[in-house]
């Protein structure tokens, strides 16, 4: 197991890491339906509570946080560990929502495309343009989950686009350095594929007749290992946290190359990669609640809009 040190504890849950350029970290609370702001002593400060169940986050072009909210997930405790188990009785809808992190102020931005409403919007990534790209993970019931995919919107609020469909659980996205991939992780399959980008929030068109719109496959991992969100380090690795076989996998762009960075949490769900050289990586151990970093073999890429 990788040397990791403790930044904080005592989190509800947390995921969608942001690390911010004055060494604070921005993460969400699940279960607690608030964005979180965690200083290097590891001092919590609540910036918003926009309630359902703020998921994946980024910093925008107005320098605002982005943040996919699932609407809420229903969780059981067991053994002082937190696991979420589906859909809950008071499940608000999925949204896109813009915060300002100076007032806490929470504005929905979409909550449909086409006519279908989002149902747990997951991770997201802006790109160069200033449009972000985001998974909708769906719900989960006792008997039946969604189908969903991937999306395209403009930041304004003004156009939101179905990119691929369908997708089976599809979580953690990102961009490859030069933009001209688009990485999604898919839970349940344990898979990560790449769809190649013509121009910015349009997909090169690769159709299958069994699977719908196709990417390539990058990687797929052997057992019962489940994809959650990720990001990508500057060699161009896709780091994608894993649940069950709880850490990071790293994966080259090619596939060829996989290696497990293990960590105390059989439910590790994020990364993020911040300090002066982008080489601390920010690690969210959700079922034990805490916030964790390590040294990273790489500089991680620098975001848009955030790491300039």
């Amino acid at each position: 197991m990788p040397d990791i040190s403790l930044v904080a504890d005592g989190l509800l849950f947390p995921e969608g890491p942001i690390a911010l350029p004055n060494g604070d970290v921005l993460l969400v609370e699940i279960a607690a339906g608030r964005l979180t702001r965690v200083a290097p002593d590891g001092a919590k400060t609540v910036v918003a509570e926009p309630g359902g169940g703020p998921n994946g986050a980024a910093i925008g072009p107005d320098g605002k946080c982005y943040l996919c909210n699932n609407g809420g997930l229903k969780f059981v405790e067991r053994n002082g560990l937190r696991f979420p188990v589906g859909q809950p009785d008071d499940y608000s809808g999925g949204r896109i929502e813009r915060i300002d992190l100076e007032t806490g102020a929470v504005e929905t931005l979409y909550t449909e495309c086409g006519g279908h409403p989002l149902k747990g919007p997951n991770d997201i990534v802006f790109d160069r343009s200033g449009g972000f790209w985001f998974t909708d993970h769906g719900k989960q019931r006792r008997r039946d989950r969604d189908v969903t995919g991937v999306y395209y919107a403009l930041a304004d609020g003004s156009r939101i686009e179905e990119a691929v469909f369908p997708s089976d659980g599809p979580n953690g996205v990102g961009l490859s350095p030069a933009e001209d991939e688009l990485y999604v992780a898919e839970t349940m399959t344990g898979r990560v594929w790449a769809y190649e980008i013509e121009a910015p929030g349009r997909l090169k068109a690769r159709k299958s007749p069994m699977r719908g719109d196709q990417g390539r496959l990058v990687a797929g991992l052997p057992g019962h290992q489940l994809f959650d969100s990720l990001a990508i380090d500057g060699e161009g690795h896709i780091c994608v946290a894993t649940i069950h076989n709880g850490g990071i996998t790293r994966i080259s762009p090619d596939g060829s190359r996989i290696e497990h960075f293990a960590m105390p949490d059989a439910i590790t769900t994020n990364i993020c990669f911040g300090g002066d050289d982008l080489r601390t990586a920010f690690i969210t151990l959700s079922s034990t609640g805490k916030l964790v970093r390590m040294r990273w073999p790489s500089p991680g890429l620098p975001l848009n809009f955030l790491n300039k």
